[in-house]
């Protein structure tokens, strides 16, 4: 099924010298980026869930998370459930908590850097944010064939 470009790319197109940046970045980290792709979409999906952001939550559990293998319990868990719940593995729940200290604090406790250090080399603890600030910022509609976001 054809749709037209993403709302977010029409958006960026209003400065061509950002979105060409910006495209870059977006498919540095989807495409040669380090985390694993299931990881990776964890980490999306929880970070733009911790920021309310729908837009970027809807298109990757459309579009992304599946092929990625994410169940549908573990994308409801990115936006209603912590780090404790059974659908995560001991490697996602320290990315869970990764994702939620920096959102809440700024900051990753020496705790959980050592968790995400059992799973992960150095490179892939680099990959974690950045759409989803632009997304919200300038409030960005679902797109109308992404999976809506869950009880909200």
């Amino acid at each position: 099924m054809a749709h037209e470009p993403l709302a977010l790319f029409r958006l960026l197109q209003l400065h061509p010298e950002l979105a060409s940046r910006m495209r870059v970045l977006g498919a540095g980290l989807l495409a040669h980026g380090e985390l694993p792709a299931p990881d990776r979409e964890i980490v999306i999906a929880r970070v733009v869930a911790r920021c309310g952001c729908r837009y970027e939550w809807g298109v990757h559990a459309a579009v992304f998370a599946p092929v990625a293998g994410l169940t549908p319990e573990q994308l409801e868990a990115t936006v209603s459930g912590d780090s404790r719940l059974p659908v995560w593995s001991d490697r996602h729940r320290a990315l869970i908590r990764a994702v939620d200290e920096l959102h809440d604090t700024a900051t990753v406790s020496g705790v959980t850097w050592a968790a995400l250090a059992e799973h992960f080399p150095a490179p892939e603890l680099l990959e974690f944010r950045t759409i989803a600030a632009v997304a919200n910022g300038v409030a960005l509609e679902e797109e109308p064939w992404a999976v809506p976001y869950p009880g909200r």
